[in-house]
C-alpha cells in the first residue's frame, strides 16, 4: 500500500524512566500527593504526537505505543486494536512500538496481583499512586487489556475528536457532525485522511467530556491479523539475540548451585585454549566466559570446569518433600474464612485427601539473554523483560550509577511465562560489559536457564470436607503447604522500595498469594483456607497462573472425589453448587455438551474441571487413558470460556489453546527433581514436553458476554491438570493425587 511504513513494529533507542524516591517517613504523604507526568513518546520526522499513546504520520500511518512486553501473547495486537477501534483507523496502516519507560504506563493492577503480600495492605488509591511513583511498568497476571482498555479508548477518542475538529474547520461544519472510519474523517460525501489533518489536529483542544464511538463498523471484537506475525514469519523481527553492536563480544555464564555457594576454582588455562576466547569474568557467585562468538563462549565455559563450594544445607527431593510434610503437619495461618467451619465439622463424618505437586521450570523457548553496552558512565540494555524499570534499577545499582544514566530497549520475547520478571541477566551483562569495556551479549546456556530458574514452587495440600444433605458440600478446609513465593518475589524485585521494605518488615500471617484459588467458586456455606509456609531451600518465582496452577488441581480433583462419595454425576454435583455463579455454570454446561459428556461413568475416560480467575471463567472437559505401558495419553480437551468482552477472538483462542498445552505439560512431566542443590532437568528434552504427535485434539468455545474483559493468557492453565486427573480416574478407577502424574511410582 502506498505510504505504508516499511515495518509495523518499531523499536526506539530512547527509553528513559521518569521517577524518584521517598524516605520511609514520607511514604504515605508521597503516595497521596497528586502528581502528573508528561509524555516522553518521541516522533519520527513527518509524525505528529497525540499524547502518550499514538502518533500519526503525514502518509496516514498510525503508530501506537504499547507499554506491555510482547512475549507471544498478542499484546502488540490487542492493545492497538482497542485504540484503533475508538479512533476509526485503518488496520492496514496501524503500527506499534514499545512505549518509553514512564509512570504514565505503570500497571497498578499487575503490581497488586504480583506483590499482594507487600502492597495488599495499602489503600487502593495509595497502591495506584505508588505503582506510578515507583515506575512499576509490568507485564504480568493477565492484566494488559484489563489495565489499559480505558486509557487506550480515551486516547483514541481524544485523537478522533481532534481530527474531526481539524476537518470541520476546513469544511466549515460542526465537528460533532463528523465521523471517522478506515483512517479518514467523514462528513457526508466529504473525506479527509488522517495524515492530511494530523498537524492541524494537534493544535485543537480536547473537550472536557470525550464522546466514545457508537454502533457501526468496529474493529473491536474482530479476528484481526496479528501485527507481530509478519515480521516473525519473514525473520525481520528483532529479538535480543539478534542485536549486533560494533565491537560486540559474546558471553556464557555458570552460576553455583542453589543456596549460599561461592566460586572456588576455574581452569583459565583450559578456557584460553578455546579459539575465540577473550576473557574470564568472575564474581563470588558466578563466572562468565567472554569470546568473539557465542559457541566459543559456551565451549570455554565448559572447558574451565568451574567449581563452587556447596552450602551446608543439602537440597534434594527428600528434603523438599520433608519440608512440605513438616509444614503441613505444623501450624498454619488462616488466610480466608467463610461461615462457621468449626460448628459444621463438629461430630461430622468428613472426607480427607492429600495432594502434592513438584517444582516446575518456566522453560520458555528463549533462554535468559541481554545485550549490555557500558561506556563513559552510561549503560544501554537490550533485553526481553516484563519489568523494564526494575531491570534498569537493578543494573544501575550493580554498577553504582544513577538509573537516569541507563537506557532500556525492550525487545520481543520468545516466551516467558513469568521468567522474564527476573532481572539477574541484566545485572550480569552490565557487570561483564563494565569488566571487558566492550558491548557484550550474555545468553544463559540452556542447562543454565533450567538449573537456575525461579521455579513454580512445590506444594502439598490436605483437604477436608463434609457433605451436606442433598449431596452438596457443606464445609471445606484447605491446608496448603507452600513456600512464601510472594514474599520472595517482592523482596527480590522490590527490596529497595521503602514501601515494600516497610510492609515486608511487618508481622505477616501467611502469604495469600501462596494459596490463591484454594477456595473454589462453588457456594460452600462454611469454608476456610490455611497457609502453612514451607522453606524448601529452592528459589521460587511467578509461574504462569501462579498458585492457581496447583490450588485448582487440589480443589477440582477433590471436588470430583466428593462427587464419587456422594454417588453423584460430577457434572450435576458441580452444577448444584453454582447457583450464584451463572457465568461459570454456563461454561460448564457448554463444555459438557460440546464434549459429549457421558455422566462420568467408569470406563468413559472423561473428566471435568472449572475455574474462576481474574474476572474470567472456564470449564474444561478432558478425555484421557492409561496405556498398558503406563503412559498417560490425553486424546481430547474441550474448553468453554467466558472472558467478558473480547477484543480479538483469535487471540483468545490462541491463549486458551496454549494455556491448555502448558497445563498439560506440567501434568505429564514438565517438572524437575533436585539432587545435591541442582535441578535435575538439563535440557528441554528432559521436560517431557508435548509434541505435535502427542498433543490432543483441542476445542475452544468462547461464550458471548457483555461483561468487562477478564484475564485470558493464564486462564486455561489451572483446570487442565485436574480435568485430566478426573478423566484418568474414570478410565482406570485410580485417583491421581500428585503432579506430574505417575511421579509417585517412578
Amino acid at each position: 500500500m502506498a505510504g505504508k511504513p516499511a515495518s509495523r513494529i518499531r523499536f526506539d533507542r530512547r527509553r528513559l524512566l521518569i521517577g524518584g524516591g521517598a524516605g520511609l517517613g514520607l511514604v504515605v504523604a508521597w503516595g497521596l500527593w497528586p502528581r502528573s507526568y508528561s509524555p516522553n513518546l518521541s516522533a519520527a520526522p513527518g509524525e505528529t504526537l497525540f499524547g502518550a499513546w499514538l502518533k500519526i504520520g503525514r502518509d496516514g500511518h498510525v503508530r501506537i505505543a504499547v507499554p506491555q512486553a510482547e512475549m507471544g501473547q498478542g499484546v502488540y495486537t490487542a492493545l492497538p486494536q482497542i485504540l484503533a477501534d475508538e479512533l476509526g483507523a485503518d488496520w492496514q496502516r496501524i503500527g506499534v512500538e514499545p512505549a518509553p519507560l514512564n509512570p504514565l504506563y505503570a500497571n497498578p493492577l499487575a503490581a497488586r496481583s504480583l506483590f499482594e503480600l507487600a502492597l495488599g495492605g495499602l489503600p487502593e488509591q495509595l497502591q495506584r499512586s505508588h505503582a506510578a511513583r515507583a515506575g512499576l511498568v509490568l507485564t504480568a497476571c493477565s492484566t494488559s487489556v484489563r489495565q489499559f482498555e480505558d486509557p487506550l479508548r480515551q486516547a483514541g477518542a481524544a485523537a478522533r475528536v481532534l481530527l474531526c475538529k481539524a476537518a470541520a474547520a476546513r469544511w466549515g461544519v460542526d465537528w460533532q457532525s463528523c465521523g471517522t472510519a478506515n483512517g479518514v474523517v467523514i462528513h457526508g460525501k466529504q473525506r479527509l485522511g488522517f495524515g492530511e489533518l494530523a498537524e492541524a489536529a494537534a493544535d485543537e483542544t480536547v473537550p472536557t467530556r470525550l464522546p466514545l464511538r457508537g454502533d457501526g463498523a468496529r474493529l473491536f471484537g474482530q479476528p484481526l491479523p496479528r501485527l507481530d506475525a509478519p515480521p516473525k514469519l519473514d525473520g525481520s523481527a528483532n529479538f535480543a539475540a539478534d542485536v549486533r553492536l560494533p565491537g560486540m563480544v559474546f558471553a556464557a555464564i555458570r552460576q553455583g548451585p542453589v543456596g549460599e555457594t561461592e566460586l572456588v576454582h576455574v581452569d583459565r588455562a583450559a578456557a584460553d585454549r578455546v579459539r575465540g576466547m577473550l576473557s574470564v569474568v568472575t564474581t563470588r557467585h558466578w563466572v562468565a566466559a567472554v569470546a568473539n562468538n557465542s559457541w566459543a563462549a559456551q565451549r570455554a565455559l565448559q572447558a574451565m570446569r568451574p567449581r563452587f563450594r556447596l552450602p551446608a544445607t543439602v537440597v534434594n527431593d527428600d528434603s523438599i518433600n520433608a519440608a512440605l510434610t513438616a509444614a503441613l503437619d505444623g501450624d498454619g495461618s488462616r488466610i480466608e474464612t467463610r461461615g462457621d467451619l468449626a460448628a459444621a465439622f463438629r461430630g461430622a463424618r468428613v472426607v480427607t485427601a492429600d495432594y502434592r505437586v513438584g517444582l516446575a521450570p518456566h522453560a520458555p523457548l528463549e533462554p535468559m539473554t541481554c545485550t549490555a553496552d557500558y561506556a563513559d558512565g552510561r549503560l544501554s540494555l537490550w533485553l526481553p523483560t516484563q519489568a523494564p524499570g526494575l531491570a534498569r534499577a537493578a543494573a544501575a545499582s550493580a554498577l553504582g550509577i544513577d538509573p537516569a544514566r541507563v537506557v532500556v530497549h525492550p525487545m520481543l520475547g520468545g516466551g516467558s511465562f513469568g521468567a522474564k520478571l527476573e532481572h539477574e541477566v541484566a545485572v550480569q551483562a552490565a557487570l561483564v560489559s563494565q569488566s571487558v569495556a566492550r558491548p557484550v551479549q550474555l545468553t544463559w546456556p540452556r542447562d543454565e536457564d533450567l538449573r537456575r530458574d525461579r521455579f513454580r514452587p512445590a506444594a502439598a495440600a490436605r483437604l477436608t470436607a463434609k457433605l451436606g444433605q442433598g449431596g452438596t458440600i457443606d464445609a471445606w478446609l484447605a491446608k496448603i503447604a507452600a513456600p512464601e513465593t510472594g514474599r520472595e518475589l517482592a523482596s527480590r524485585l522490590l527490596g529497595g522500595d521503602p514501601v515494600v521494605a516497610a510492609s515486608l518488615a511487618l508481622p505477616k500471617g501467611g502469604d495469600p498469594s501462596a494459596v490463591a484459588g484454594a477456595l473454589p467458586a462453588y457456594g460452600i456455606a462454611n469454608a476456610a483456607v490455611d497457609h502453612h509456609p514451607a522453606d524448601i531451600g529452592v528459589p521460587t518465582g511467578y509461574w504462569r497462573s501462579g498458585a492457581h496452577s496447583y490450588t485448582c488441581f487440589f480443589a477440582e480433583s477433590f471436588v470430583d472425589e466428593l462427587a464419587h462419595v456422594a454417588n453423584r454425576d460430577p457434572l450435576s454435583f458441580r452444577m448444584a453448587m453454582l447457583g450464584d455463579q451463572p457465568r461459570l455454570a454456563r461454561c460448564l454446561q457448554t463444555a459438557a455438551q460440546l464434549g459429549g459428556w457421558q455422566g462420568g461413568e467408569p470406563g468413559s475416560g472423561q473428566g471435568l474441571a472449572v475455574h474462576a480467575f481474574r474476572g474470567s471463567y472456564i470449564a474444561v472437559m478432558a478425555e484421557a487413558r492409561l496405556t498398558p505401558q503406563r503412559e498417560v495419553v490425553v486424546e481430547r480437551l474441550v474448553a468453554a470460556v467466558d472472558c467478558g468482552r473480547v477484543v480479538n477472538p483469535d487471540l483468545v483462542r490462541q491463549q486458551i489453546e496454549g494455556g491448555l498445552i502448558f497445563g498439560l505439560a506440567a501434568a505429564l512431566g514438565a517438572t524437575t527433581g533436585f539432587s545435591e542443590n541442582v535441578a535435575d532437568v538439563q535440557s528441554l528434552a528432559d521436560c517431557n514436553l508435548p509434541t505435535l504427535a502427542t498433543t490432543p485434539d483441542i476445542t475452544v468455545e468462547i461464550v458471548p458476554s457483555g461483561s468487562d474483559p477478564g484475564g485470558v493468557s493464564e486462564l486455561a492453565v489451572p483446570p487442565a491438570a485436574p480435568a485430566i486427573a478426573n478423566a484418568l480416574q474414570t478410565a482406570t478407577g485410580t485417583r491421581f493425587r500428585r503432579l506430574p502424574f505417575l511421579s509417585e511410582v517412578e
